[in-house]
């Protein structure tokens, strides 16, 4: 659930960083290395953080917790390159304000960039991320070698209200506070 009051349209990196905050999961998008999909654009969903929720207001890194096994991690082990849609239509707020999740006024966030695994003092840190949000994922499946790993953003796109994309950059995304 959204965390604290939205930001106004004219706080892009704040909107961003909010959004990301107040998600669960998020879109993937990959190009896809399977056989019969090559080279095609392939979505999936996946359950992120960027922080224990609350109105602390999480670190902006998307962490996710990943196995080989899974589809679109084959595809980003050819492929790092990727695309992370997190949109507040998966919150109470557009629900309770009536908004279709096209419209620009439920706020999406478009993050460019690549997956990399965390290194070992990076790893708690995504741990308690995940965890604490999504409690079930310690009981996955041991064997499947899951990883934590991080969305490296180098482009991030915003769109929050009518008139089109706003452009933040990565330096002014982590420099605010959600």
């Amino acid at each position: 659930a959204a965390v604290a009051a939205i930001p106004p349209p004219e706080e892009a990196a704040r909107m961003a960083r909010y959004v990301l905050h107040s998600c669960d999961w998020g879109a993937l998008a990959t190009l896809s290395a399977q056989e019969g999909l090559r080279g095609r654009p392939f979505a999936n969903i996946f359950s992120l953080s960027d922080g224990p929720p609350g109105p602390c207001g999480g670190s902006g890194v998307p962490y996710l917790y990943l196995t080989d096994m899974e589809i679109s991690v084959q595809d980003l082990e050819v492929n790092s390159n990727a695309s992370l849609t997190v949109s507040l239509a998966q919150t109470p707020y557009c629900r309770k304000h009536r908004y279709d999740p096209q419209n620009p006024l439920c706020a999406h966030i478009i993050f460019v960039g690549s997956i990399v695994k965390v290194n070992d003092s990076e790893a708690d840190l995504a741990k308690k991320a995940l965890f604490s949000r999504h409690p079930e994922m310690e009981s996955w499946p041991k064997d499947h070698n899951w990883f934590f790993a991080k969305f490296n953003i180098t482009n991030i796109w915003v769109l929050d209200y009518f008139g089109g994309l706003k452009v933040v950059t990565p330096e002014e995304y982590y420099s605010v506070k959600p």
